[in-house]
């Protein structure tokens, strides 16, 4: 449970300092749309995550409700093997995103989902995923309270994918 309280004070202060601060920067208008430009978007790196950042576009992933938050991997960074307590859609933004599914963190049998697909992980699947030999962003959807829960927390947040 250490991974999880973890990544619950990351929610947490992603949802506190970084959803109203992009949501401050949006075009809203008198309908309520939302537009956020990509030059809007307030990236903070994760603690302990070997410079993956995420942002909060929209929502806060710790509170019931629907959040969307991006998530930026460097080249050569997976997260480790992990799951989370709700379902969530994630498409891929830029580069090639690297899946794999199973308590064992092996980066070279992870497939590739290319710039532009999609991919569900449902809630409380173990998985891991990352970059290889390019930078990534992803943009995922689901439906708070989420967490994220490390099979082994002693191994750390992320981990090499080559």
């Amino acid at each position: 449970m250490i991974g999880f309280r973890a990544w619950r004070a990351a929610a947490l202060f992603t949802g506190a300092v970084l959803a109203p601060s992009s949501l401050l920067h949006a075009d809203t208008d008198d309908s309520a749309f939302i537009r956020i430009q990509p030059e809007q978007v307030n990236w903070q790196e994760a603690p302990g995550t070997n410079g993956v950042k995420t942002a909060a576009i929209y929502g806060d992933p710790s509170k019931p409700g629907v959040y969307v938050v991006r998530v930026w991997f460097p080249p050569g960074v997976m997260s480790r093997p992990h799951s989370h307590p709700d379902d969530r859609y994630a498409v891929v933004l830029k580069g090639t995103w690297w899946t794999g599914t199973g308590e064992k963190f092996d980066p070279p049998s992870t497939k590739p989902v290319k710039t532009g697909g999609f991919m569900k992980h449902p809630a409380r699947e173990v998985h891991y995923d990352g970059a290889k030999d390019e930078e990534v962003q992803l943009q995922l959807i689901g439906q708070g309270p989420g967490g994220t829960e490390y099979v082994r927390p002693e191994d750390g947040r992320t981990g090499p994918s080559r």
